[in-house]
């Protein structure tokens, strides 16, 4: 996990691997509200298997002939994995979704209801996970290590780091986007999202990129696979200001950047806040992720900031899980600790060469971030590890925006995508 550096469990890890087939990945939703049955939106329960959902809704979105602004999910759910939750496709009726199954790439629809209100991001309870850790060397021996270890975060929590999948793994850049953004260089950021070739990447996609990084467009884009969907859409605005201005200025990057699913957009700012949090979350754990800390801002399960408590109860109600040490998502307001609480979220600023106020983004403001103080540690319930004849299969619930990997993480002693 990017800038995450350290365990809060003891026990040698497990090691093993994850994600050797996508159906050792699954995760479902766990859901605010179920679809009531009556009303002008419709609500579908979609099971899919190696694609992210932001695409799945894409797809529905052109198969169905209307904006993507008329569709709604709770949660962006991973790529590598076998996943299940609810699309909704707002001002529509069951029968509009007719045969539109079978259009559909690896994805089942497994139901259809009408609802009243829409789906929008972030109306989940959690979700819950089932995931097959496979070659561990000691499977009778690991077994009982994974469930202390799931016991152990249990009772303390998990550190709340930012997974991979926030960033990217074979191409993580997804945060050095949003440093450009931060630093108000609108050219750098489409640059850097359109070329900038990986070594992991395969050769004709190095290809692709490098041709963009040479200043020729239309090789780039006539040599990128539909899957590069979103550089493309960028690269076609770009020619587009091309053959009308006879060249690029700034304002041709920006209406490229524009051209982008507004998700998408503001997951650039969002993940290098998260890579920033990650290294806070990491230097402020190595004091405990279950005790109050002298400066430590403490949020409630609402994400309130706890003004005032008691010093003397302020433990009890963390080991409790009723309130939450803190670490910052960087940003334009967002207030830091004190004490030495404070003086390690000064010291990741200060590494970065960047200060709070840089996040208001003024050259592209509605991908700026006011900042927030989001959880140290998240909690985990509904745990178990047990041995099958694959590997240690491993079961447990977490809140809605934590990642798995997290959990996992502690229990593999690993880097885990």
């Amino acid at each position: 996990m990017l800038n995450a550096e350290t365990y809060v469990t003891e026990d040698k890890g497990i090691g093993g691997k994850i994600r050797t087939k996508y159906e050792d990945f699954y995760v479902e939703e766990i859901p605010e509200h179920l679809p009531s049955g009556t009303g002008p939106n419709t609500w579908l329960l979609i099971e899919k298997i190696g694609r992210n959902t932001l695409d799945v809704v894409l797809d529905i979105a052109k198969e169905m002939k209307i904006s993507r602004k008329r569709m709604g999910f709770a949660g962006m759910k991973d790529k590598s994995a076998l996943t299940k939750q609810w699309l909704c496709v707002s001002n529509s009726e069951a029968s509009d979704l007719e045969g539109l199954e079978d259009k559909l790439y690896n994805v089942k629809i497994l139901d259809i209801k009408q609802n009243e209100k829409k789906l929008r991001i972030g109306q989940l309870i959690g979700n819950k996970f089932k995931i097959l850790i496979r070659d561990t060397e000691d499977p009778e021996k690991d077994v009982e290590i994974a469930n202390n270890v799931l016991n152990q975060l249990e009772i303390f929590g998990v550190p709340n780091y930012f997974g991979w999948q926030r960033f990217g793994k074979n191409r993580s850049n997804t945060h050095k986007v949003g440093k450009f953004l931060v630093h108000n260089d609108i050219k750098g950021a489409v640059d850097s999202y359109i070329g900038n070739p990986y070594e992991g990447e395969k050769n004709h996609i190095k290809s692709a990129r490098s041709f963009y990084d040479e200043g020729e467009l239309e090789e780039a884009y006539q040599s990128m696979p539909a899957g590069m969907r979103y550089e493309k859409m960028m690269l076609r605005e770009l020619i587009k200001q091309m053959r009308k201005k006879g060249e690029l200025d700034e304002k041709s990057y920006r209406i490229a950047l524009e051209s982008l699913p507004k998700p998408l957009k503001r997951m650039f700012v969002h993940a290098y806040q998260s890579y920033l949090f990650n290294k806070a979350v990491s230097e402020r754990s190595k004091l405990g992720i279950n005790k109050y800390v002298e400066g430590d801002i403490i949020i409630d399960n609402e994400e309130h900031i706890v003004h005032e408590f008691d010093l003397d109860d302020i433990n009890r109600r963390i080991e409790e899980f009723e309130v939450h040490p803190t670490a910052p998502l960087y940003g334009t307001k967002v207030p830091l600790a004190g004490g030495v609480v404070g003086e390690l979220e000064q010291k990741v600023l200060d590494e970065e060469g960047i200060k709070l106020e840089d996040f208001e983004c003024p050259k592209t403001h509605r991908l700026g971030s006011h900042g927030l103080r989001r959880a140290l540690r998240f909690k985990i319930w509904d745990v178990s590890a047990v041995k099958t004849s694959e590997g240690i299969l491993t079961e447990f619930s977490i809140p809605k925006g934590c990642y798995a990997t997290a959990v996992l993480r502690e229990v593999m002693k690993e880097d885990v995508y």
